[in-house]
């Protein structure tokens, strides 16, 4: 029901800089949840970002330890679109990131699980 779309991967310098895109399509965008996660070969999934719902009245944004202050993620409404913009790359950074989306506003945003709907991922490559 929630069709995503990402774009913005591609291969940088560690310590650069890459802003990736999510478009949305198909529900009231303003409505979901949103999410980022990324996953290396051989690893599983794991939990970027997200921006989800508090007490049913305004967005709140987390993060996962590993990116904390050097990742932000943000949502235009007007845009149906979601953004994570990455700063201070490292090698580890290296994986494909994907977008999801959920209606459920009471949910546990770092689980894959609590999320209905996934882009098809894009990689982002980090080189030293």
């Amino acid at each position: 029901q929630v069709q995503l779309v990402e774009s913005g991967g591609g291969l940088v310098q560690a310590g650069g800089s890459l802003r990736l895109s999510c478009a949305a399509s198909g529900r009231t965008f303003s409505n979901l949840s949103m999410g980022w996660f990324r996953q290396a070969p051989g690893k599983e999934r794991e939990f970027v970002a997200a921006m989800s719902w508090i007490d049913n009245s305004r967005y709140y944004a987390d993060y996962g330890d590993s990116v904390r202050g050097r990742f932000t993620i943000s949502r235009d409404n007007a845009k149906n679109s979601l953004y994570l913009q990455m700063n201070s790359l490292k090698t580890e950074d290296t994986a494909v990131y994907y977008c999801a989306a959920t209606t459920g506003r009471n949910v546990a945003v770092r689980m894959p699980k609590q999320y209905d709907s996934w882009g098809q991922g894009t990689q982002v490559t980090v080189s030293s």
